[in-house]
């Protein structure tokens, strides 16, 4: 893998650790800010819906620009809502720091594929996103705990102003790694042969199956430390580590899931999401014990991030040679279950259902996933990732 692989995986850590960390921070924002928890964790809803919006609409603004510039660019601004943010004692500017913040981070997100995806051959492609994504996972075990500490012990407002010290390492990360320049004319992408490439219906049912596993995730996800805490009777101290297990979990899943993703989608995201499936469920009916809720939470983390390299693998296949806007897409995908997963699952805590029922929910949408991979198995005609084709971009349908 070329070392800017890992340097743009590196900076979906410094990013992605601001997209965890309030699933952690969810009682003292809301406390500190006066407001209810499930109203806290719409902060988390906020930031996908930025990401749902922005991905599709910078990766179209952008196709032009010099990658390093735009990613900069985007390190930048992210940057700066997070000084906003640690400066605000006010609910709403909060929100509109999340939603901005959000906007750029999908940019980031499809600009760093794209230049992954021009970087490594066709049958690496996967393997090369888990690394980007496995930034995500590393926060999820170092940046996810590590904010949470700091709100416990130093206020919400350290772990944003930590954010945006690692958003300027990034930065020079970035300027040192990434290549300058324009893209050459003769490979830039097109915006109508984008918007062609998005004629496909088989990538809409990618695309909704990347929207019901990520909902699954994060419908329970979002509201971890309250479930530990009055649910399973944990001491708030021990939220951290819990955590940063589960992010210990995502890390083993993504990689293992990325070894197999290239050659065997279908087959991934079928293990993947019926574990999820089987895991929620036990959640839902041993919440309250805690060596079970604990064990099982790491296996979700496993289970959930195995499919992430296969929901990526999916979508490059079946884009072709107009990957671009496909996957800024997935990414729009991506967010809109983590808008919706929290978003139902607010709707249960309010309704009195408690937080067990949150596996409940998980299970419907984990169903309704698998129900989608099963249909594109079956119905359509084979991949050309399942047969390790040499070059899928260029045979996909």
């Amino acid at each position: 893998m070329p070392i800017a692989v890992y340097v743009l995986g590196l900076s979906i850590f410094a990013q992605g650790t601001s997209e965890l960390m309030l699933a952690g921070l969810l009682p003292e924002l809301a406390a500190d800010l006066h407001v209810s928890i499930p109203q806290a964790g719409l902060l988390i809803s906020a930031f996908a819906a930025g990401m749902l919006v922005g991905a599709p609409v910078l990766a179209v603004v952008t196709l032009n620009w010099s990658r390093r510039t735009a990613l900069l660019v985007f390190l930048a601004i992210f940057a700066l809502t997070h000084v906003a943010g640690a400066l605000t004692t006010s609910y709403a500017v909060l929100l509109a720091t999340r939603i901005v913040g959000a906007f750029v981070y999908a940019g980031f997100w499809s600009v760093a594929a794209v230049t992954v995806v021009a970087l490594v051959p066709s049958n690496a492609r996967a393997r090369a996103m888990s690394v980007v994504t496995g930034g995500l996972t590393i926060a999820t075990i170092i940046g996810l705990p590590l904010g949470t500490v700091l709100g416990q012990h130093l206020g919400w407002q350290s772990a944003f102003w930590t954010v945006a010290g690692l958003c300027v390492l990034a930065m020079a990360g970035v300027v040192a790694t990434v290549p300058a320049g324009r893209p050459d004319p003769a490979t830039t992408p097109r915006l109508l042969e984008e918007l062609r490439a998005l004629r496909n219906t088989r990538l809409w049912l990618a695309f909704a199956t990347t929207a019901l596993v990520t909902a699954s995730i994060l419908v329970t996800f979002s509201y971890l430390a309250p479930l530990l805490t009055q649910t399973t009777h944990l001491p708030t101290g021990a939220v951290p580590g819990i955590l940063a297990l589960y992010g210990l979990g995502s890390f083993i899943g993504i990689t293992v899931g990325g070894r197999f993703a290239d050659a065997l989608p279908f087959h991934t995201l079928f293990i993947s999401i019926t574990g999820l499936i089987a895991l929620s469920a036990v959640l839902a009916l041993t919440a309250h014990i805690a060596v079970l809720a604990i064990a099982v939470i790491v296996f979700l983390g496993a289970f959930g991030f195995a499919a992430n390299p296969a929901l990526n693998a999916r979508v490059f296949s079946l884009a072709g040679d107009a990957p671009t806007l496909a996957t800024a897409t997935n990414f729009s995908a991506f967010n809109v279950g983590i808008t919706v997963g929290p978003w139902l699952g607010g709707l249960a805590i309010d309704a009195g259902a408690g937080y067990p029922s949150l596996g409940w929910i998980a299970v419907g949408t984990g169903l309704a996933a698998l129900a989608t991979v099963l249909f594109a198995a079956l119905v359509t005609a084979p991949d050309p990732a399942d047969r390790g084709a040499p070059d899928r971009s260029r045979r996909a349908v």
